[in-house]
C-alpha cells in the first residue's frame, strides 16, 4: 500500500538556518540601500565628521548584523516563530549600530561629546529609522520563511487523482 504523500509529512517550511542567512543578506543589502539612499536625499554623509574615517560606520554595520542574527536565531530555534520577536530584533540591531558607532568614534577621536554628536545625528537625521526598518521587514521575512508550509510544486499528473 503507497502512502498518500510518496515524498514523507508536509514540509515543516524552511529551514532556520536557510531562513537566518536569507534574512541577513537581506538586512544588509536594505540597510546599505537605504543608507545610501539617506545619504543622497539629505546629499551628506551618513557620518560627516572630518578625518574619522570609515572604521566606525563599518564596525558599526558589523554588529548590527552580528546583532540581527543572533536575535533573529533565537525567535527562528522555534518549529512555529511568533511575528513578536520582529519589533525586539528591530530595535537591538538599531540600538546595537548606535552602541558600535558611538564606541568606533570615541576610540578613534578619543572624545565622548563627538561620540554622543555623531550618536545623536544617526538618531535624528534618519540613518537609525533605516536600520530599524531593515531589520524589521528583514526580520518578518525570515520568520516568515520559517513559518511557511509551502511544497515542491507538482505537474497536474504527478497529483493524486481526488475520487
Amino acid at each position: 500500500m503507497s502512502s498518500p504523500n510518496p515524498r514523507g509529512p508536509e514540509s515543516a517550511g524552511v529551514s532556520a538556518v536557510l531562513a537566518l542567512v536569507l534574512a541577513a543578506i537581506s538586512f544588509f543589502a536594505l540597510a546599505v540601500f537605504g543608507l545610501g539612499a539617506v545619504s543622497v536625499a539629505t546629499d551628506s554623509d551618513i557620518i560627516s565628521v572630518p578625518g574619522l574615517g570609515q572604521v566606525p560606520g563599518a564596525a558599526g554595520m558589523l554588529v548590527a548584523v552580528v546583532v540581527f542574527a543572533l536575535t533573529l536565531w533565537f525567535a527562528l530555534r522555534r518549529s512555529h516563530p511568533s511575528f513578536l520577536a520582529v519589533p525586539g530584533i528591530a530595535l537591538a540591531t538599531a540600538l546595537a549600530h548606535l552602541v558600535a558607532v558611538w564606541i568606533g568614534v570615541a576610540t578613534a577621536r578619543g572624545d565622548l561629546i563627538v561620540a554622543t554628536a555623531v550618536a545623536g545625528d544617526l538618531v535624528t537625521g534618519g540613518p537609525s529609522a533605516v536600520l530599524v526598518l531593515a531589520a524589521a521587514i528583514a526580520a518578518w521575512g525570515g520568520i516568515a520563511l520559517r513559518r511557511t508550509r509551502a511544497q515542491h510544486p507538482q505537474w497536474p499528473w504527478e497529483r493524486e487523482d481526488e475520487e
